[in-house]
């Protein structure tokens, strides 16, 4: 494994890469993937009722911050130039996000909240080998791209339903307020990919776009395996 990386990874990719290990290992165990601030916290415990505006943006902020997410959505979109294209697997996304999110608080159904933000995490090696071209050279065939970011997005949507369920929302306006979580959620999910689609619009204009493609899909894939061993390291220890 070291040598084909280092075999693989130029200068400028070992910076990228670098630079999102210091991103990874400055964030606290409170700004894990589906992390809750103790004021949001305590809001959520302590609400009843329906309130539409703030429970918007509780859910546009934890997708805004919710780098498992973003990084997620980073490989995804690495090599779709066609809004079209971006729109199809973001709604693909979305839309499995939306079906555990809201299910998995309904029905009262969850996992292990480290089991499931591992497979978060797998879930942005796998896309960052699938950037990279590794299951055509190791397997011979190519999976579907597009049920493989829904069936994750089912994942996502039930990591941040698992966490949800252990604050014990108030039954009294939980379906609109869930709702509203929910619509907050694609708006954060928007702006974060609005800002992806700005710094990738501007790198695919660069001459070294295709050149550092690949290292930065190593960086990616390194970032979620650290995710996995760190959530992992969380379901042993405790």
């Amino acid at each position: 494994m070291i040598d084909f990386l280092r075999r693989n990874i130029d200068k400028n990719g070992l910076y990228i890469l670098l630079g999102l290990l210091a991103l990874l290992m400055a964030l606290s165990p409170e700004a894990g993937a589906h992390g809750v601030t103790d004021g949001d916290k305590g809001y959520i415990q302590e609400s009843s009722g329906t309130m539409i505006i703030p429970f918007i943006y509780l859910g546009a902020k934890h997708m805004v911050t919710g780098y498992d997410h973003l990084l997620f959505l980073f490989g995804v979109v690495f090599f779709l130039y066609r809004l079209r294209d971006v729109g199809i697997y973001v709604t693909l996304f979305a839309v499995g996000h939306s079906v555990t999110l809201l299910a998995g608080v309904i029905f009262d159904f969850g996992v292990n909240a480290y089991i499931i933000d591992a497979i978060i995490g797998f879930s942005i090696v796998y896309k960052a080998l699938d950037n990279m071209g590794a299951y055509q050279r190791w397997f011979g065939f190519q999976p579907n791209t597009k049920v493989a970011t829904l069936i994750f997005g089912l994942f996502h949507g039930l990591g941040l339903a698992t966490k949800i369920l252990e604050f014990e929302i108030s039954s009294e306006g939980l379906i609109p307020n869930l709702l509203a979580f929910n619509v907050g959620v694609e708006m954060g999910q928007i702006m974060g990919l609005a800002m992806i689609l700005i710094v990738m619009g501007y790198w695919r204009r660069s001459a070294g776009f295709m050149r550092h493609a690949y290292n930065a899909n190593v960086a990616l894939m390194v970032g979620g395996f650290i995710f996995v061993g760190y959530q992992l390291t969380g379901f042993f220890i405790s």
